[in-house]
């Protein structure tokens, strides 16, 4: 009867076969962060000092207008955003390290698609990223950050939490298929950070930016992950691009960066 059904669906079963292939590659990440949860809890002391510390005096000096009643609320979308975009861009390290081991070689000789690979690597991705979710709004609870509690918000808060995940460690694999070479990856990851979160509207308006940069921040994804997000869990904050946009553009470069690194991918056993 199975044999059957493939025969006469032959696209629903060539599906089927992909989606087991994406699964058991983002399954094989999920067992390995089971087994080393460390990297995952340390990678959650950073927002929280940047909520605790930075985003309490800054509260205190008051010197970034902004729409927002407390700055805390203006920069809580911010800080999580920039603790995906951390997560994620040295996502890519396990890359090199599975190439090392030789867990790569054999991967590639399966028949599973290298779209398969890329996308399963990047669901893995956007999953472990959620965590960060639940640091925020526990650190809003004690702040008093004005959070939207409705469930349709936090539904687009975990979506575009995991495009932005999936989006940063795409680009993680392609630096990482590139270089090839762990300490070269640790300094561009670095490198890469600080520009993409300073150039975005994670702590201040991009109204109050000087013109070459609020270009820049046009361009910058994490600036649309962050208007997203600042709309999504801050009762009366308004996207400023517009949350379709927002959405629209995160999805599109995911897909862009998807497809170079599925042409690149095999390149880092080169």
């Amino acid at each position: 009867m199975q044999k059957k059904l493939e025969r006469q669906s032959p696209v629903l079963t060539r599906f089927r076969i992909t989606f087991e292939q994406i699964f058991a590659i983002a399954e094989a990440d999920f067992r390995r962060l089971l087994h080393d949860p460390f990297e995952l809890f340390a990678r959650m002391v950073q927002p929280a000092i940047w909520l605790l510390i930075f985003g309490q005096a800054m509260e205190k000096a008051r010197v970034i207008p902004i729409s927002s009643t407390s700055y805390l609320d203006f920069i809580s979308p911010g800080i999580l955003a920039q603790s995906v975009l951390f997560i994620s861009i040295f996502y890519g390290i396990a890359l090199i390290w599975d190439r090392d081991m030789g867990i790569l070689q054999r991967i590639l000789v399966s028949p599973a698609p290298r779209v398969s690979l890329v996308f399963g690597r990047a669901i893995a991705a956007g999953v472990r990223s959620l965590s960060q979710v639940v640091l925020i709004y526990i650190l809003a609870l004690f702040l008093g950050i004005d959070i939207r509690w409705e469930i349709p918000a936090l539904l687009g808060v975990f979506a575009i939490i995991m495009l932005g995940g999936a989006l940063f460690s795409t680009l993680s694999l392609i630096i990482a298929s590139w270089v090839k070479q762990r300490e070269r990856f640790m300094g561009i990851g670095q490198i890469l950070t600080m520009p993409l979160f300073f150039a975005s509207n994670a702590l201040y308006p991009i109204t109050l930016m000087p013109t070459w940069l609020r270009h820049l921040s046009t361009i910058n994804p994490l600036s649309y992950q962050v208007d997203a997000l600042r709309h999504l869990m801050i009762k009366g904050e308004i996207s400023q691009f517009g949350l379709p946009i927002d959405f629209i553009v995160t999805i599109l470069i995911f897909v862009a960066l998807t497809a170079i690194a599925t042409v690149i991918y095999p390149k880092i056993l080169d």
